[in-house]
């Protein structure tokens, strides 16, 4: 489809979304059937674009990434969504409008406006600087053995040891191979509890700095450790550091917290979604690092649920208060003409 930007309600809308991956285009979907008036926002860069499929989403197993998404671009704008390319710069009150909201300035300089604000924009995965590990990113070097386990069954995997979690890591893997290494790289070294536990799945553990990566042929054949020594792999797992892309937010006064579980960053907040800030959701892997495409796109669909209630809400609220007093009516109705727009012919 073509993306294009067509402003509407002079330029305020119920929700805008910035990031229009699975999370907020599964948001967009939800609010656009709601009847609400919504614009994602996006820079058109998925976490998952180096990987050639998804996996363990539910009827869209081993679709690539690309396909899904512009699907979900489609449904979406089947309910009124609109899309504009690009990224937001910063979010902030908005105080010259009746009931407030929120200003977001893009890329292009233009502000759009809105009453409540879903940002899906995701996470970088910060990965370990070792000569020839970031090219195979999502090709033979992985993160998550649910996403990628059974293609790289039965083969011999290494586990790179990087933080906390490496042990666990590895522990999963070994679902999948029983040819199964742990490298300890630059990473603690396992707890004697931790070492009886690989040791009782046969996993070895290989101490050394892993220097770079052995490549052949376009496939992974082994890791050198700095000693010079070759480990032979068919796969590599890793455990990126998330780096959330949280700037929008800043002006907010919202920022990344340490992730409880060791990995990086995250946005906090409750389990709809709403941070500290009333008013503004998160969804995706900027709330939860580990949330693959499937529990990404359910977020968006909470996130949104919890929106159109608060709206809901607002928007009672606000006839109660017009019925109370026949003066403030007048005033009411054209507030919603501009914040609703006209979404009753044929949505």
């Amino acid at each position: 489809m073509t993306e294009e930007f067509v402003p509407g309600h002079d330029g305020r809308y119920d929700v805008v979304i910035v990031g229009g991956g699975p999370a907020g285009l599964s948001g967009a979907l939800m609010l656009g059937r709601a009847r609400r008036s919504v614009l994602v926002i996006d820079s058109g860069q998925p976490r998952n674009a180096p990987a050639a499929h998804m996996h363990g989403f539910l009827s869209r197993d081993g679709v690539p990434p690309g396909e899904l998404l512009e699907a979900g671009r489609q449904e979406a704008a089947g309910y009124g969504a609109q899309f504009s390319t690009g990224c937001a710069r910063s979010a902030t009150r908005d105080d010259r409008h009746p009931g407030g909201g929120f200003a977001v300035e893009l890329d292009t300089g233009r502000t759009v406006r809105a009453r409540r604000l879903l940002v899906t924009t995701g996470i970088t995965d910060e990965l370990p600087d070792i000569p020839g590990l970031a090219p195979r990113w999502g090709r033979d070097v992985l993160h998550c053995p649910y996403c990628h386990g059974w293609e790289v069954r039965d083969q011999p995997v290494g586990v790179l040891a990087t933080g906390p979690m490496s042990v666990h890591q590895a522990l999963l893997f070994r679902q999948w191979t029983d040819r199964l290494t742990l490298l300890l790289h630059t990473g603690p070294g396992p707890s004697s509890e931790e070492a009886e536990q690989l040791a009782a799945r046969d996993i070895a553990v290989v101490a050394g700095e892993v220097s770079q990566l052995e490549i052949a042929d376009d496939h992974l054949t082994g890791v050198r450790l700095r000693s010079g020594e070759l480990i032979p792999l068919r796969a590599l797992a890793v455990a990126p550091r998330a780096v959330p892309h949280s700037e929008v937010l800043a002006a907010l006064g919202l920022e990344p917290a340490p992730h409880p579980r060791g990995l990086g960053e995250h946005i906090v907040a409750d389990s709809t979604g709403l941070t500290a800030v009333p008013g503004v959701w998160v969804a995706g892997n900027l709330a939860d690092p580990a949330a693959n495409v499937l529990l990404a796109a359910a977020s968006g669909a909470t996130a949104a649920g919890a929106i159109n209630a608060d709206l809901v809400a607002e928007d009672t609220r606000r006839a109660v208060a017009a019925r109370k007093d026949p003066f403030a009516a007048e005033s009411e109705a054209r507030l919603c003409e501009h914040v609703m727009g006209d979404r009753r012919h044929g949505l």
